[in-house]
């Protein structure tokens, strides 16, 4: 089964130490050799984003940042697991890495589809 693990950060501009990359690095490579991680990336900043809306037919683009919104997608990371269970442990091995200098959360939503190991 695959699991979606979105990085959820408030924008303040934190930039990651030498060391966070460094041991991210060591997990990314870790669990992708292992099968457990399928892909995963960080975003650029809202500021650089853009929302596209549908509301009642009319499609409309808004440029970041997006005032209105206090905690941004900061990256997400596409998980291979055998259950809901161990998709949570994977993202709390990720979650760990960053130390007690960042305030971040992850939500973790199973993929759809039959293509991931789950029925229509």
């Amino acid at each position: 089964m695959r699991f979606l693990s979105m990085v959820r950060v408030e924008e303040t501009g934190q930039v990651p130490s030498e060391q966070l990359m460094r041991d991210m690095s060591q997990l990314i490579e870790e669990m992708t050799r292992s099968g457990q991680l399928v892909s995963t990336a960080g975003l650029r900043p809202s500021s650089e984003g853009v929302r596209v809306r549908l509301r009642g037919g009319t499609i409309a683009v808004h440029d970041g940042p997006f005032t209105e919104t206090k905690e941004v997608i900061g990256g997400y990371a596409i998980l291979e697991a055998k259950s809901k269970d161990e998709a949570i442990e994977l993202t709390r091995r990720f979650l760990r890495v960053h130390g007690t200098e960042w305030n971040i959360e992850c939500e973790v939503r199973q993929l759809d589809g039959p293509e991931f190991g789950c029925r229509p």
